[in-house]
């Protein structure tokens, strides 16, 4: 053993043993989180975050040395991973490249994603069984730098106003950031190019019914930095953002937290840390359980988007 270094430790996980290296490693220096409490904190929320996961080409944010060290993307499954580890492989037309990314089926395999100093968790909106038809649109509320939170809620509740009104059931998530997600479960039965169409049209929308909040400005250097954009690009082919209940490798240890849409008007997003969240994981469960219940059929708004394009709006590029 190493000086300096910790003994290893192993963790039971669904009837696989998986080996924790230097579990003592403070990888959150102001809470003084370790490797080992971020394992822990995956174990507490380990159905809500392997109903994020399943089944989704997924991104890994590394960090070998902790948050304040140098931070890894890895789209690749590491070196050394034990035999049920599961892929699937996806294709970069951009460099003809191929790559074999982790593709979550039960929670050992996030442990072992942990103990190879994973923090944050970037799924694909598709699944494997046809990764390129996405089966997830994703409402991305992003702030601009002067934007306040209260801002934030409000065009999160014309968000949900929208979906109410097309009859789509719209799953709210905080960012473990300052910006807030929301998901809603559509067939798989488009590619990546019509789901950002369609996730631009709405974006519109929302940018009508509240001009003075919303945006769908695509160059940030024009946005309007009090303003929220409406990220439509986030369903972009090979565009991963942090999954519910991922953690966040902020200073405080955020977490995407799942909310109800009644707690969006009150919700602040330091409320939910690695240290907050499996006492409320425990109290209120996974608030994306039914998300697969709840398909959306998406043609109502490639529709408006047809109605847009054919009005003179841009259609997003081909990627």
């Amino acid at each position: 053993m190493a000086k300096g270094s910790t003994p290893s430790t192993e963790l039971e996980v669904g009837g696989r043993t998986v080996r924790i290296t230097n579990p003592d490693r403070v990888y959150f220096p102001g809470p003084g989180h370790t490797k080992l409490d971020l394992a822990h904190y995956y174990l507490a929320v380990g159905d809500g975050i392997v109903n994020a996961l399943r089944e989704r080409p997924c991104m890994l944010h590394r960090y070998p040395e902790g948050i304040e060290g140098e931070k890894v993307h890895q789209k690749r499954l590491p070196h050394g991973a034990p035999e049920w580890m599961e892929t699937v492989r996806v294709h970069f037309p951009r460099y003809n490249r191929t790559a074999d990314e982790l593709c979550v089926t039960e929670l050992a395999q996030v442990i072992w994603a942990v103990q190879m100093s994973t923090v944050e968790f970037h799924p694909w909106n598709s699944r494997r069984a046809d990764v390129e038809k996405p089966d997830e649109w994703r409402i991305d509320l992003d702030p601009g730098e002067t934007c306040e939170f209260d801002t934030v809620r409000r065009v999160a509740g014309v968000v949900r106003e929208v979906l109410d009104e097309l009859g789509a059931t719209g799953f709210p998530k905080t960012t473990g950031g300052g910006g807030l997600h929301v998901y809603v479960r559509v067939r798989p039965e488009h590619g990546f190019h019509d789901v950002r169409r369609a996730a631009l049209a709405f974006a519109r929308e929302v940018e009508r019914r509240a001009p003075d909040d919303a945006e769908t400005t695509w160059w940030r250097k024009d946005r309007d930095p009090g303003k929220v954009f409406v990220d439509f690009n986030q369903n972009a082919r090979d565009h991963t953002i942090a999954c519910a209940y991922s953690v966040r490798g902020n200073p405080d240890a955020r977490v995407s937290a799942p909310l109800r849409w009644d707690e969006v008007p009150d919700c602040e997003p330091g409320d939910f840390t690695v240290a907050t969240m499996p006492d409320r994981y425990a109290e209120v469960g996974d608030l994306h359980a039914g998300i697969d219940d709840a398909v959306f059929d998406l043609n109502p708004v490639l529709e408006w988007a047809e109605r847009d394009e054919a009005e003179g709006e841009e259609a997003p590029p081909e990627e």
